[in-house]
C-alpha cells in the first residue's frame, strides 16, 4: 500500500499547475485592518475601533461631528495673535519663496474666524519618509472636509519641528534602486550636529555630493531631472536644515494651499512666552501631570510613552547648544551653568527666543499659536497625548482633536493584482525568508499531490503502528529499533514534501519573482514601506500627479491601512 502510495506521488507530480483560474478582480484600494500589525500598539487601535475606552485621555472622538462642533466653539473662546501668526508666517515664506497657493492660505490666518488642522514632523533629508507625505495630506484632506462640513475656515498647517537635535534621525533617507533594492543616501556630519537644534545646522559644500548619491541611486524617469534640479535649488550650500526642509515641503505641497511654519523662528515664540514663563515658574509639573495619565494608561492596560524624572522642566535652554534645564530648590541649572529660578524666569518673559518645548510642552506651545482643533497624529504620538489632556487644562489651552494619519502602501498594479490573483495578505510579505512564498507555492500544488503525501505519511503512521505493536512478543529489543524506522520513515516524507517545493519553486520562477518583487516593493528590509522608503522615490517614479492622485484617492478612515494602486 505504501509503495503504491510512493509511486503515485511520482506521477502526479508532473500534474503541476502554477496558476489557478480564479482570479480576483484588482482593487484600487485594498483595506488591511491596523490590529493585523504586530506594530500597532492597543491605544492605537481602541483609538479607532473602541474609542470609548480611551474617551478619558482625550478631547472627543474624531469620527463624531458633535466632537467636531464643540472642539471648534472652544477654539473660537480663547485669544490668540492671527494679525501676527499671518505676518510672521508671510516672512517665513518670503524666505522660501512659497507658491501662491501656500500664501492665500498662510493669509487666511490674519482671519481670527480661521481654524487650523495642524500636523509636523522633523526636517527629515529630501522631506523624510513617505509617512511624512501621508501625514501633510491627511491634513489637507481633513481641513477640506472640516470646512465643507462645518462651515468654517479651515487651513492646513505643517508644523517643522526644527528644534529637535536627533541629527541620525533627519540625515538619511532610503530610496530603491531599479532593482528594489534599498540603497541609504546620509549627509555628511554638520558642524554643530547631535548638539545643535537642527534648525542652526548649515548645509554644506560635502551636500552637493549627498545629492548626487541620490541621483545615481534613484531609477531613470521621465520626472528625475527636475526632481533632481529642485533638491538642489532647496539644499544649496549654506541653508539651513529646516530651511531647506521646508522650501521643499512647500514646492510639493504648497501649489495645493499647505501652510509650512518653521517652529524655530525667534519672532514666534513671543506668541508662546506666558506657556514658558508658566512651565519655568512651576518646574516639573507639566512632566508630574503627563506622569499622573500615564499611570493612568498603564492602569488601563496600554502604556505611557513620556515617562520623565521628577522635577524635568518641560522646556530646552537654547544658546551655545540645546541644553536641558533642571531646577533644585531656587536655584535652576542649564546644562552645568547655575542660575536663580527668579533669574530664568525673567529670562523666559524678557526672552523666549532662549526657550524650546520638549515632547509634553511642544504640543501646547503648537495650539497657543495656532487656532487648532485637530492634530494629524502618528499612531505611536498618540501614546504621549494621552497624557496631556489635563496638561492643556493646566495651561488653559483648549485641547484639540487628535486623529490619526492616513497609512498606506503604494505599490503598482502588478503587485496589486499578485495580491489579490493569491489571495495574499500584505503581512505576508514582512518576513524576510521564504516561508510565506513556501506556503504559497505549497498551496498552488494540486489537491492530489498533498492528498498523496498526506495519505503516504497516515500509511507509514498506520502500517509502522502495527509493527511495533507486533514486534515485542517476538523479542522487545527491537521495540527501540521500530520507533527509530519511524523516524527515518517520516523524515524522508518530510524530505520528499520539501522537495516537491523545490521542484514547485524551479517549475514557477515567475512566481517566486513576483513575490520577491512585492515583497521589495511593501516590505524593503522587512520594513513597512511608509517608515523605510523616502517619499521623493514615489515622485521619481510617479511625477507630480502623484499627490494629486493621493488628495483624490487616499482614504481618511481611521483603523485602516490602504494598499493603493498608482
Amino acid at each position: 500500500m505504501l509503495s503504491r502510495t510512493v509511486d503515485s506521488l511520482s506521477d502526479r507530480l508532473r500534474e503541476y499547475v502554477a496558476v489557478p483560474s480564479d482570479v480576483s478582480p484588482v482593487s484600487a484600494a485594498l483595506a488591511v485592518d491596523i490590529r493585523t500589525f504586530p506594530w500597532i500598539r492597543r491605544l492605537a487601535s481602541d483609538y479607532a475601533f473602541a474609542y470609548t475606552n480611551v474617551a478619558p485621555f482625550f478631547a472627543g472622538d474624531p469620527a463624531t461631528p458633535a466632537a467636531w462642533a464643540e472642539t471648534i466653539t472652544r477654539s473660537q473662546g480663547y485669544a490668540r495673535q492671527p494679525a501676527e501668526l499671518a505676518r510672521i508666517i508671510a516672512a517665513q515664506q518670503e524666505q522660501r519663496d512659497a507658491p501662491a497657493a501656500a500664501r492665500a492660505s498662510a493669509a487666511r490666518l490674519a482671519d481670527s474666524a480661521t481654524r487650523v488642522v495642524i500636523t509636523g514632523q522633523q526636517a527629515g533629508v529630501f522631506g523624510g519618509p513617505l509617512f511624512t507625505l501621508l501625514k501633510a495630506l491627511t491634513a489637507m484632506k481633513l481641513a477640506a472636509k472640516v470646512e465643507r462640513e462645518h462651515g468654517v475656515p479651515v487651513v492646513p498647517v505643517f508644523w517643522i519641528d526644527a528644534e529637535d537635535h536627533d541629527w541620525p534621525e533627519v540625515s538619511g533617507c532610503t530610496v530603491l534602486d531599479a532593482e528594489l533594492e534599498p540603497v541609504a543616501i546620509r549627509l555628511a556630519d554638520l558642524d554643530g550636529a547631535g548638539h545643535l537644534p537642527i534648525a542652526r545646522l548649515s548645509l554644506n559644500a560635502e551636500s552637493t555630493a549627498t545629492i548626487d548619491q541620490l541621483d545615481a541611486a534613484l531609477p531613470d524617469s521621465e520626472f528625475k531631472a527636475g526632481i533632481i534640479a529642485s533638491l538642489r535649488k532647496a539644499y544649496t550650500p549654506g541653508t539651513g536644515m529646516a530651511t531647506a526642509f521646508g522650501q521643499w515641503i512647500e514646492e510639493v505641497l504648497g501649489p495645493h494651499g499647505l501652510v509650512v511654519y518653521d517652529s524655530s523662528d525667534a519672532a514666534a515664540k513671543l506668541l508662546a512666552r506666558d506657556v514658558f514663563v508658566t512651565e519655568v515658574g512651576q518646574p516639573g509639573h507639566t512632566a508630574l501631570i503627563a506622569a499622573r495619565a500615564g499611570e493612568a494608561l498603564v492602569a488601563k492596560g496600554y502604556h505611557a510613552q513620556a515617562m520623565l524624572a521628577e522635577g524635568t522642566v518641560s522646556v530646552f535652554h537654547l544658546n551655545a547648544e540645546r541644553a536641558p534645564v533642571r531646577v533644585q530648590g531656587n536655584q535652576a541649572f542649564i546644562g552645568e551653568r547655575e542660575v536663580s529660578l527668579p533669574q530664568l524666569v525673567d529670562e523666559a518673559r524678557e526672552h523666549p527666543e532662549h526657550f524650546s518645548p520638549n515632547v509634553l510642552l511642544r504640543p501646547i506651545v503648537q495650539d497657543t499659536v495656532f487656532p487648532t482643533i485637530c492634530y494629524v497624529a502618528g499612531p505611536n504620538e498618540l501614546a504621549y497625548l494621552g497624557q496631556l489632556k489635563d496638561v492643556y487644562a493646566h495651561f488653559g489651552v483648549p485641547m484639540p482633536l487628535m486623529y490619526q494619519r492616513a497609512t498606506a502602501t503604494l505599490a503598482d498594479s502588478a503587485t496589486v493584482r499578485f495580491l489579490n490573483k493569491y489571495r495574499l495578505p500584505l503581512t505576508a510579505l514582512r518576513a524576510q525568508d521564504e516561508a510565506a512564498l513556501n506556503q504559497l507555492l505549497e498551496s498552488q500544488l494540486p489537491p492530489t499531490v498533498e492528498q498523496s503525501l498526506t495519505a503516504a505519511a497516515a500509511a507509514i503512521d498506520e502500517r509502522m503502528a502495527a509493527v511495533a505493536a507486533a514486534v515485542p512478543q517476538i523479542d522487545p529489543t527491537l521495540e527501540g529499533t521500530v520507533k527509530s524506522t519511524l523516524g527515518k520513515l517520516q523524515h524522508e516524507v518530510h524530505s520528499l514534501h520539501n522537495k516537491v517545493i523545490q521542484a514547485a519553486k524551479r517549475r514557477d520562477e515567475t512566481l517566486r519573482r513576483q513575490f520577491q518583487r512585492a515583497q521589495a516593493l511593501t516590505f524593503p528590509q522587512g520594513h513597512p514601506q511608509e517608515r523605510e522608503v523616502g517619499f521623493v522615490w514615489f515622485l521619481n517614479r510617479y511625477g507630480p500627479a502623484l499627490v494629486d492622485r493621493l488628495i483624490d484617492e487616499l482614504p481618511l478612515e481611521m483603523g485602516h491601512h490602504w494598499v493603493l494602486t498608482i
